[in-house]
């Protein structure tokens, strides 16, 4: 083993996790920018609909809508659907990456521009270890490592960490369909281990009643949900899922190293708050929720 990966699982599994929780908030911003949704209406789609998907699948959008909705795998494939058309419609998914990079720069420079030099820096061993992660069924994450790496370098940077991200992502779904839950359970066990709302997360992705008593009644054939609700047993199980999509996860951190990996997370949590504000004065506060922290559960009267 070498010296830039050794270390025992107790060490590696937190870092793993603390590092994953800065890359959501590095990352998740964008999807809810202004900036950006003004840029890509001003490409023609009207009022920036569907700028999400677009820019998050742009990279893989070429081989069909269903490759996207297949990555996708929780949000309702006609909303996919649409996203990917009307951006084809009225532009090219090279322009809709091109505009999404340009409002990365323009956001990082506004908001935390303390840390646009230091992750420039880390931008070569970010790509490094990126590039070095398996590729073998990790779609999404492989379709943006392939994209055209811009010549900004704090903007590269960003998208070497947005390709690891990915492929945590996959690899937490990889998860998620070996445990047998269709996209609206999974959505359902996150509200519960999160303590959002109940049925939250599976709505934002377009869920109706129809899908979330479907879903409902798979969790409480299986033990994991009572009278309509996520039990404990299926909170102790999504947080199970968790735990092993952080181990998982490690293989990227490893490759960047202990040290190293402990630089990024020191740049980016003491700015994860004012990313994070981003999201929440523009959307909403339970949006993104990969880039949010378990709620305390309501104390009783």
């Amino acid at each position: 083993m070498s010296s830039k990966t050794q270390g025992t699982d107790s060490e590696w599994v937190p870092r793993s996790s603390r590092a994953s929780l800065a890359s959501h908030r590095l990352i998740g911003w964008i999807y809810w920018d202004p900036g950006a949704i003004e840029r890509y209406a001003a490409l023609g789609a009207p009022g920036g609909a569907g700028y999400y998907i677009a820019s998050r699948g742009a990279p893989l959008a070429p081989a069909g809508n269903a490759a996207v909705t297949a990555a996708c795998y929780s949000i309702l494939p006609a909303f996919v659907e649409a996203s990917l058309d009307m951006a084809r419609t009225h532009t090219t998914f090279d322009r809709v990456i091109e505009e999404r990079n340009a409002a990365v720069g323009e956001g990082l420079r506004r908001w935390v521009p303390e840390i646009v030099e230091p992750l420039a820096d880390l931008g070569p061993v970010l790509w490094d270890a990126a590039d070095g992660l398996e590729g073998s069924g990790w779609v999404r994450y492989a379709a943006h490592r392939e994209a055209e790496r811009p010549s900004d370098p704090a903007v590269s940077a960003w998208l070497a960490v947005n390709c690891i991200r990915e492929w945590r992502g996959e690899s937490h779904w990889a998860l998620i369909i070996a445990s047998r839950l269709t996209g609206v359970q999974a959505g359902l066990l996150h509200d519960a281990y999160l303590g959002y709302p109940g049925e939250w997360i599976p709505r934002s992705l377009g869920a109706d009643d129809d899908a979330i008593r479907a879903a409902l009644d798979g969790l409480e054939a299986r033990g994991l949900a009572d009278d309509g609700r996520v039990n404990a047993a299926g909170t102790e199980f999504r947080e199970q899922i968790e735990r092993d999509t952080d181990h998982i996860a490690e293989a990227a951190w490893r490759l960047l190293g202990g040290e190293t990996t402990d630089a990024f997370i020191e740049l980016i949590e003491p700015v994860g708050a004012t990313l994070l504000e981003r999201i929440d004065v523009t959307a909403g506060q339970d949006w993104m929720p990969a880039a949010r922290t378990r709620r305390p559960p309501p104390v009783s009267a």
